[in-house]
């Protein structure tokens, strides 16, 4: 648990910081934590590594010398899967008051840091309350995929908008910027998926309590260095899933504060 800061140190504080899961990346980790600190708005970065045998920990903590307080580490023992990953940043994100704006990104490069300032303009403006870096929205703007994974990615997320009624064209992404509202909001430890599936699981839950949600359209480039972790199973998770997320939410109350229940859930 970080200290408290001094009143100095707290109106210096950013209002942001990027939730980077990591295993084995360390061919990318330096240069992605170097391109976030790089943009124009001050975002703090939080690594969260699963154990990675590659040294990804050791470089982290190199770069955190480099940028006292604005670079982060959570270690954990071995691979739990992304999903308790991006909970446990999300949970150590709203320990800390000042992080107003709460982001998921990988470490591949996949996702442009340089997106980070459109999903921010779009929360920060009070335009929505979560902002999806979207590789469908206007079009299909992959780089680098096998025709067959980008078909199989691109029909699972209409499948998963068909079933649940999302109004999403990328409801598997996973780059995104959610408000410190939407987080304090949903019940994190209720939430069951841990790979892909947590995508849709986080978007669906986040559009059932009424908040808002916009796309905003990013060009998705497959990683260069590194090896993937997607298979054909994380998207078997995702379709296979959505439909007892959408029976299940048939029993559920979605309540808000200063909303109590949204009209139409929980029926």
């Amino acid at each position: 648990m970080d200290s408290n800061p001094s009143p100095a140190q707290a109106a210096s504080q950013s209002d942001s910081v990027v939730i980077i899961p990591t295993y084995n990346e360390k061919e990318n980790i330096s240069a992605i934590i170097d391109a976030v600190m790089n943009l124009p708005h001050a975002f703090d970065v939080l690594v969260i590594d699963d154990g990675s045998p590659d040294g990804t920990a050791d470089i982290v903590r190199e770069k955190m010398k480099e940028r006292p307080g604005r670079i982060h580490l959570v270690e954990r023992a071995g691979k739990q899967g992304l999903g308790t990953a991006y909970i446990a940043g999300f949970k150590w994100a709203l320990e800390r008051p000042h992080y107003l704006y709460i982001f998921e990104m990988d470490a591949d490069f996949s996702h442009n840091p340089a997106d980070l300032m459109g999903l921010y303009a779009i929360c920060s403006s009070g335009e929505a309350d979560m902002a999806v870096g979207s590789r469908y929205v206007t079009g299909v703007n992959v780089v680098n995929w096998p025709m067959g994974r980008v078909l199989m990615s691109y029909y699972a997320s209409a499948y998963v908008r068909f079933i649940t009624g999302m109004p999403i064209r990328d409801t598997t992404a996973g780059f995104a910027c959610y408000t410190r509202q939407v987080l304090e909001t949903i019940p994190l430890d209720k939430i069951r998926f841990k790979g892909y599936a947590f995508q849709i699981e986080m978007k669906f839950t986040t559009y059932k309590y009424g908040f808002r949600i916009k796309e905003h359209p990013i060009i998705f480039v497959n990683r260069v260095l590194g090896t993937s972790k997607m298979s054909s199973g994380i998207f078997g998770e995702a379709v296979f899933g959505v439909i007892s997320l959408k029976v299940n939410s048939w029993f559920k109350k979605y309540h808000r504060k200063n909303n109590p229940l949204i009209p139409g859930n929980g029926k």
